[in-house]
């Protein structure tokens, strides 16, 4: 019996000895490793598609731009000037931008969308186009707020938002408190989501930038930050009280 022990016991020392020299992988590594690959590729996946389809648009534009200006210009158009299409697309985005803020308005131009999303082929393409737009709007939006978890939708379930400033004085119903509004996205398509009224006391500012809470909304949850950056801005009550 003790013969028995000691040859396991060399077997299982054999064992970790191929385990800490690399020839031999642990079995949780080799059951972890469909799942990691996995997440690799679904956020490569969620990095490249948008990246590419907006070359794709943006290069498209140009070369339409280009093929404009040289109809338009004759012989003068074949030479070929650097930078001309990228400054022709941003003197058209400016332009209509005056021209949809001071000219048409608001309202014509919520006409304009529903009677192009009215158009079935027509729409399918021009929400996903609109959705692109709607990203950067949303990113440079937020970029300006902070991040925070908390309480939602009940206690012990946390939810990460962004605080976008105190709630109007005919919305402050809580005696003593001040409401914080903060908004929660919804995974995926986080250009919908909830806008909550919560008490400052339950607002957790965490030190984590908006672009990387961003995409952790909109990989849901398959990005991860850096560790460092998932901790509390807050510094406890209890540390505040016993400085005080």
């Amino acid at each position: 019996m003790q013969a028995e022990d000691q040859e396991a016991d060399r077997v299982c020392q054999a064992v970790n000895d191929l385990v800490e020299s690399g020839k031999l992988l642990r079995v949780e590594a080799v059951v972890d490793r469909p799942h990691r690959v996995r997440r690799y590729f679904f956020t490569g996946l969620l990095v490249l598609v948008p990246a590419w389809g907006t070359f794709l648009i943006l290069h498209a534009l140009f070369h339409t731009i280009d093929g404009l200006i040289a109809n338009l210009l004759g012989p003068a158009g074949r030479f070929d000037v650097p930078g001309l299409g990228v400054a022709a697309l941003f003197g058209l985005i400016l332009l209509t931008g005056i021209v949809v803020t001071h000219i048409i308005g608001q309202p014509m131009l919520r006409w304009a969308n529903e009677l192009v999303q009215s158009i079935p082929l027509v729409s399918s393409i021009y929400l996903t186009l609109k959705g692109v737009t709607e990203f950067f709007n949303f990113q440079s939006r937020f970029n300006r707020s902070t991040v925070a978890v908390f309480p939602f939708p009940r206690r012990g379930l946390w939810a990460l938002g962004f605080v976008m400033g105190a709630a109007p004085a005919a919305l402050q119903v809580v005696p003593l408190q001040t409401l914080m509004m903060v908004f929660v996205p919804t995974a995926i398509h986080p250009f919908t989501g909830y806008l909550a009224f919560v008490p400052n006391n339950q607002v957790i500012t965490i030190n984590l930038p908006p672009e990387e809470a961003m995409k952790m909304e909109f990989s849901a949850g398959l990005y991860r930050p850096q560790q460092g950056w998932l901790t509390s801005s807050k510094k406890p009550e209890s540390e505040e009280q016993g400085r005080a």
